[in-house]
This record gives structure tokens, C-alpha cells and sequence, in this order.
């Protein structure tokens, strides 16, 4: 240490180590100072589940969040390895393309999101053609929580929706043993009883398939805005 003129600490620390390399300063585990673990977990799963880029993704995001920004949120990707979208190259097969539709097509999926309290559940509903996508973080997805999403989309979206497409889960479907309950009718019933306010039906749209059609458990929504 009296030869380099250092501490006699690093020394020490220099003589336990195997490697000569320099390693990373600052926290081991680092964390943002701006975004909560729950926040983080919703940001990952977002990117995760839609692959949009980084513009798309803090578009979508800033109504759940709204301190959250851009460098907020390149920071939090690159923390978690997932700040460059996957290229698709060599012998790997391309990524299909989905079917081109007029604006206005939705995809609404759900997808699990892993906190330290537990698990919650993400609502994400994408334009397959505008790529403009709507989030909302709930800690169940029911019947319920289904529809106060269902009226949080028609309310984000500034232009018309024609349909959503979505899967077989028992949030979507109608079920005998829920027909008494609340929320008992499907939200394309509900659609169509509050054509009144501001919530039309589509008259050139089609029944959209959902992914199992057999179950018999999925149903299409289309929808619109005057």
C-alpha cells in the first residue's frame, strides 16, 4: 500500500478476489428511486407481454403511472435485460404476421404479474393495427374488474372500436351460475343495452373466433364510438 500510496483496505480487498477485473460501483441490487416494486413488476410484464417499443410502451403506461418517464422507464428495462426488443435473424423463423384490419381492432389479454405481496393481474388491450394499447393493474381478474376495464378502454381510446377479440377465461363468457349474480351479462350484452349513451354497435362487423371456439366460452365485442 506505502508502494502505490493506497489504502491498505483495498489491498486486502484486492488479495480474496480471483479476478483482476474491475467490478460495477454502486448498489448490487439496484432498484429505482422513482418507480415501487409493484410499478416494476407492471412495467416488465407489459414489455414482456406486448413487445412494443420504448415510446409505445411509456404511452400506454403513463395513465397507470404518471410520474413514470421515459428515462424512468429505460432505466427500469435495462435493470430487468429486456431494453432491446428480440431481433428475429439466421435460422430462427419469423414472427407471423397477424391479418391486417381497419383501426379499431382490439386484442385484450390478461397477463399474471409477480410482486413481493403477491400476485396481480394486468389488463392489456392493443390495437392490432394503430399498436395504441390500454393497461389497468387490478388484484383479481373477475366478471367485475372485466368490465370496469371494458368502460377504462372505451374511455382511453379517442376513436371508434369496431371489435375486441379475447380468450376462453370465465371473465369473458356466460355462465349459468352467474346469471343472478352482479355483473351477470356479458359485456357485448351490456354493450347493446347502453347503445344509448354513447356506445354503438358496429353493423358491418363480423363474429371474431376466439382461440379455442369449441368451448364455447369466448365471445366477440363489437363496439364503437359515434
Amino acid at each position: 500500500s506505502r508502494e502505490l500510496g493506497i489504502n491498505p483496505k483495498t489491498v486486502a480487498k484486492w488479495r480474496k478476489r480471483e479476478t483482476v477485473e474491475d467490478r460495477k460501483t454502486g448498489p448490487k441490487a439496484p432498484r429505482s428511486t422513482v418507480l415501487s416494486e409493484t410499478e416494476e413488476a407492471m412495467i416488465v410484464a407489459f414489455r414482456r407481454h406486448t413487445l412494443l417499443p420504448l415510446d409505445d410502451c411509456l404511452y400506454a403506461l403513463q395513465p397507470t403511472v404518471p410520474h413514470l418517464t421515459r428515462s424512468a422507464l429505460h432505466r427500469c428495462l435495462q435493470r430487468h435485460g429486456i431494453s432491446r426488443l428480440p431481433e428475429v435473424g439466421g435460422d430462427k423463423p419469423k414472427r407471423q404476421r397477424f391479418k391486417r384490419y381497419p383501426i379499431g381492432f382490439f386484442h385484450m389479454d390478461i397477463a399474471e404479474v409477480q410482486t413481493a405481496e403477491g400476485k396481480l393481474c394486468l389488463f392489456v388491450a392493443i390495437d392490432r393495427t394503430s399498436k395504441f394499447a390500454v393497461t389497468q393493474l387490478v388484484e383479481k381478474a373477475d366478471r367485475r374488474t372485466t368490465w370496469v376495464f371494458l368502460e377504462h378502454l372505451l374511455e382511453a381510446v379517442p376513436y371508434r372500436i369496431h371489435t375486441i377479440l379475447t380468450d376462453n377465461g370465465i371473465q369473458f363468457a356466460e355462465q349459468p351460475r352467474n346469471r343472478n349474480a352482479a355483473y351477470a351479462r356479458t359485456p357485448v350484452a351490456s354493450c347493446r343495452a347502453d347503445a344509448s349513451s354513447g356506445i354503438v354497435m358496429s353493423p358491418s362487423c363480423a363474429m371474431i373466433s376466439a382461440k379455442r371456439p369449441r368451448c364455447g366460452s369466448s365471445f366477440p365485442l363489437p363496439l364503437g364510438r359515434p
